[in-house]
């Protein structure tokens, strides 16, 4: 039997007080660099307000709502055979995945400063499109054709 996992309590960010965007820094910073991952997001925000005039913060809840699955596959061994199962996304991994998929989009991307990227994933997620929607879109597919082992879930 496993041990309660016992989660750290994240503090909001100092601009817009919101845990989700302190969640969005650490997710962006490298080797430790949280003033370059806070410049950087903090930067992406502003572009977001200048390119959609509507308010970054909404865009961004926007973003990570539309970037959110609702189902994933798990591997199980059932007599040998290993099966996808469906099973529902929970809520803190639904924005764990939203925020990643959004950050690796923005890191695949060249020839641009990482903050312009950033503002251009989360537009474009917040528009429903771009690589973030269609990775979750791609798991939502996988699930979907995997829908008659559900049973074997538990």
């Amino acid at each position: 039997m496993r041990g309660k996992v016992i989660k750290k309590e994240i503090q909001p960010d100092i601009v817009y007080d919101s845990v989700m965007v302190a969640k969005l820094i650490n997710q962006v910073m490298r080797r430790g660099k949280k003033t370059i991952a806070t410049r950087i997001v903090y930067e992406a925000f502003e572009l977001m307000k200048k390119k959609t005039k509507k308010e970054p913060l909404d865009v961004f809840d926007g973003a990570l709502k539309n970037a959110a699955p609702v189902l994933e596959v798990r591997a199980k061994r059932v007599g040998g055979a290993t099966y996808q199962i469906p099973v529902e996304v929970r809520g803190d991994r639904k924005i764990a995945l939203a925020m990643r998929w959004i950050i690796a989009a923005a890191k695949a991307k060249k020839g641009k400063p990482m903050a312009e990227k950033l503002s251009d994933e989360l537009i474009a997620a917040y528009n429903n499109e771009g690589p973030a929607i269609k990775k979750k879109l791609d798991m939502h597919r996988m699930a979907e054709a995997n829908r008659a082992f559900a049973h074997f879930s538990r």
